[in-house]
């Protein structure tokens, strides 16, 4: 069997096979002990209930990815963007990257409630949610990034007359793009979970309409299959999100970093 070099075959149909394992064991389970689909329902009810109520399933889904995309991307620029002040001045880093530790270790769900009273718009008060928890890793892996540039080369640069600007934009920017693109891949998972946090606490004076407020309407019918395709779409989601900036960040990094070429060889 011809494979291009580096595909491992095995390194996606262990996972598959598992994942299938463990729905056949979970649907026996239910169909053996005779689980009433209200305390647990099987994969067959779950899928069931995915179909008969794919439409409003589906439109809370792109409500949520929306929001999700919105956050992660504010969250990339600031972050982005901060980080390369935080280079260009150590005293601004010093000033303001404790305060962004302060934003990061405060539980959202605590602060999520304030922030959808102070802000008058929902989205808007479900897009900073979002935002506050995806925002960190970005900002800090890129400042580790670009504070790790080789100490010779900023050298080499300086003594051939290279500007500040030039050694950050030529030097450091690209040495830190693995970092930066390793948190973006973290911060897609933790924006759709600040957003899922916000929607449940907006959805519970039913001003949401995302997957958390159809998750908490199915819980007060006693929908639970219906709670259960919610929850598989988000968790999909989530590994939709992680894979779609895997292979970002391996388009990216596969001509010249070692990272994406080490992973094409295993």
């Amino acid at each position: 069997m011809n494979t291009r070099p580096g595909f491992d075959p095995l390194r996606f149909l262990a996972p598959a096979l598992l994942g299938i394992a463990v729905l056949g064991g979970w649907e026996w389970l239910v169909r053996a002990r005779e689980i009433p689909p209200y305390v647990l329902p099987g994969p067959v009810r779950i899928a069931q209930a995915l179909i008969s109520d794919w439409g409003p399933l589906s439109a809370s889904l792109l409500y949520t990815l929306k929001l999700t995309a919105l956050a992660l991307a504010v969250a990339a620029v600031a972050g982005l963007a901060l980080a390369l002040l935080f280079a260009l001045s150590r005293n601004i880093e010093r000033a303001l990257f404790p305060y962004a530790v302060i934003l990061q270790v405060t539980p959202i769900v605590a602060i999520a409630p304030l922030i959808i009273i102070w802000v008058n718009d929902v989205t808007l008060s479900l897009l900073i949610c979002a935002w506050i928890v995806a925002f960190f890793p970005i900002l800090s892996n890129t400042t580790v990034g670009l504070n790790s540039a080789d100490p010779n080369l900023q050298d080499l640069f300086r003594l051939y007359g290279a500007s500040r600007w030039q050694v950050l934009w030529r030097l450091k920017l690209p040495g830190a793009m693995p970092y930066f693109l390793a948190g973006l891949r973290i911060s897609g998972g933790l924006a759709l979970i600040g957003a899922i946090v916000a929607e449940f606490v907006a959805g519970t004076g039913g001003a949401a309409s995302g997957l958390a407020y159809r998750i908490l309407e199915a819980g007060y019918q006693l929908q639970i299959p219906r709670m259960f395709a919610a929850l598989a779409l988000i968790s999909a989601s989530g590994i939709a999100i992680f894979v779609a900036l895997s292979l970002l960040s391996r388009l990216l990094l596969r001509h010249w970093h070692e990272s994406a070429q080490e992973g094409e060889g295993r």
